[in-house]
């Protein structure tokens, strides 16, 4: 295989949207970047509908993948300790902050950096699609790349810091000091009252001070947009996340994707 043909494949998948993105290893260039947005959530089935008529439609996602990711944002996830973790009881640890059914399949990933396990729901008729298109692929929880790659970025610093990544309707709340964990959890939004009220009974509930505390946004969430204005307006200390790779773009509009899409970006470490 030429190097200039290693390809990686990342689709990420929430019930309001997907995105799609081809990442050229060898030249280390985003090739393509590609969102779809729904106007209500979606159901498996017809999540399963759009990733079948966006692959098969497109040429570009019939190339041969050195390794194809597949990344689920959703409420339907749990950290577990891993001393604690206990394979034979993934159900008892969702049950208790997400509905799920008895026909639910239940997954986990590892997280090395904090010595914890993601308890959560993929959708299973989108992974034997993908396996049956692709073969052998990787599946993982969005807090799970969200996570790890956090830990990486603040590997050179003792700061506590608290991380907000922002989607359509949703939002995930980090909070690390000194390289530990102390707080994760996703949150749902309609209003910007709503953002805003989360965050700061969080940080109420932490015991942090907002004239001090370093808050990092990343997501859909822009300088001057009314999301980051009412953020600015209680907490002293804001700025976007920098990410830690130094992709090219091949489209010049996908330049200010470097934040906003943290999560898909972040897959291909």
């Amino acid at each position: 295989m030429k190097p200039s043909s290693i390809k990686a494949l990342s689709i990420q998948i929430r019930l309001s949207g997907l995105s799609f993105c081809i990442l050229n290893r060898s030249t280390s260039t985003i090739e393509l970047l590609e969102h779809v947005t729904l106007e209500k959530k979606a159901t498996p089935f017809e999540l399963l509908n759009i990733v079948k008529n966006k692959i098969e439609s497109n040429t570009a996602y019939k190339q041969d993948f050195e390794t194809v990711t597949c990344i689920y944002q959703n409420e339907m996830s749990c950290l577990v300790p891993k001393d604690l973790f206990d394979e034979n009881h993934l159900a008892d640890y969702l049950k208790f902050n997400s509905k799920i059914l008895k026909t639910d399949y239940i997954s986990h990933d590892e997280i090395i950096a904090n010595g914890s396990m993601n308890v959560y729901v993929p959708l299973m008729n989108i992974n034997n699609y993908l396996f049956d298109t692709y073969g052998n692929f990787i599946y993982k929880h969005a807090s799970t790349i969200l996570i790890e790659t956090l830990f990486d970025l603040g590997s050179k610093f003792s700061e506590e810091k608290l991380y907000i990544n922002v989607n359509d309707s949703t939002f995930e709340m980090v909070f690390i000091r000194k390289q530990e964990l102390i707080f994760y959890n996703s949150f749902e939004y309609h209003t910007k009252e709503d953002f805003i009220y989360y965050i700061l009974f969080t940080i109420e509930q932490l015991q942090l001070d907002p004239e001090t505390l370093k808050t990092m946004l990343s997501g859909a969430i822009e300088k001057d947009d009314v999301l980051y204005d009412i953020v600015y307006k209680y907490i002293r200390f804001v700025d976007v996340v920098h990410p830690n790779h130094d992709y090219t773009f091949k489209s010049e509009a996908a330049n200010n994707s470097r934040h906003n899409d943290f999560i898909i970006l972040s897959s291909f470490r």
